[in-house]
């Protein structure tokens, strides 16, 4: 039987209402169906009577009920003693989160000196599947809104910068317009490859009126920084924080206007207690 299950049986009682239960949890309305149907077969009893007027605990509801408080609270305590008494925290990552993670960990041992944290670094999609199946405790991303059946949490907002050629005209300058770029071929991030940048590059630029041609989608930022290194004409947005760790003397990083952003968030199952939720939000935010 799984906390999740339960915790989304709980929800739906609290509101009598899928549709407002899934609002709640930040998850699409099938998957509470889903869960507590799941939930249902498992226990082998009905737990709400359903209608399309109105959803109403069963006799067995009210009983189930009451157990599902109290395991909820028995793993909430359960957390609360690992955290006081040290523990371990999978985190799941990816690139340029180099200062972010460091922050947030010394708050995490400051708050535990016996805490230990293990880095999974994995592609933006990898790493939520893995949130879902609880093998990671949670992740830092950027460009994530929502996520089904995950927690996204909105942390930090950071500039997109421009990733330059050190042969490009504007290489130099302290800032440079958005639409002199324009003229140059714009990589981006493949959906298939990163999503939440690819939207969050391409709305960016969208709200800001201007339209570039589309080259080649770049793999990984070691890529993106080695192509855009060997062709003056191409030109990147990238995110601060990932921009800051590159090492290349072949490219130039160059802030752009008008300023355009990014959002961080840190994501966590929809189980995580809120003060625990809110305890990440600030070691990890700003």
């Amino acid at each position: 039987m799984e906390l999740r299950a339960l915790r989304y049986f709980v929800t739906v009682a609290d509101e009598l209402h899928f549709g407002r239960a899934a609002e709640r949890l930040h998850i699409a309305q099938p998957a509470v169906s889903q869960q507590v149907a799941r939930l249902e077969r498992e226990l082998g009893v009905r737990l709400l009577d359903r209608s399309p007027r109105h959803v109403r605990l069963t006799a067995a509801g009210h009983r189930v009920l009451g157990a599902a408080r109290e395991a909820l609270a028995a793993a909430d305590r359960v957390r609360t003693a690992a955290g006081a008494s040290g523990g371990t925290m999978r985190i799941g990552t990816g690139a340029g989160f180099t200062t972010r993670l460091e922050r947030g960990i010394d708050a995490l041992r400051e708050a535990s000196p016996t805490f230990d944290v293990v880095l999974v670094d994995l592609p933006i999609a990898a790493r939520l599947d893995a949130l879902r199946q609880g093998e990671i405790d949670l992740t830092l991303a950027r460009g994530v809104h929502s996520a089904d059946e995950l927690e996204v949490l909105p942390t930090w907002t950071e500039p997109l910068v421009a990733l330059l050629s050190r042969h490009h005209p504007a290489a130099g300058r302290p800032v440079v317009g958005v639409a002199e770029l324009a003229g140059g071929t714009l990589r981006v991030p493949s959906r298939e490859h990163d999503l939440p940048l690819h939207d969050a590059v391409t709305s960016a630029l969208r709200d800001a009126g201007v339209r570039a041609p589309l080259g080649r989608p770049p793999g990984t930022l070691q890529d993106t920084i080695v192509e855009i290194g060997t062709d003056p004409h191409s030109w990147a947005l990238l995110p601060a924080d990932q921009l800051a760790e590159v090492r290349s003397a072949r490219v130039r990083a160059v802030p752009v206007e008008p300023r355009l952003t990014i959002t961080g968030s840190v994501i966590t199952p929809p189980d995580l207690p809120g003060r625990c939720a809110a305890a990440h939000v600030a070691d990890f935010g700003d």
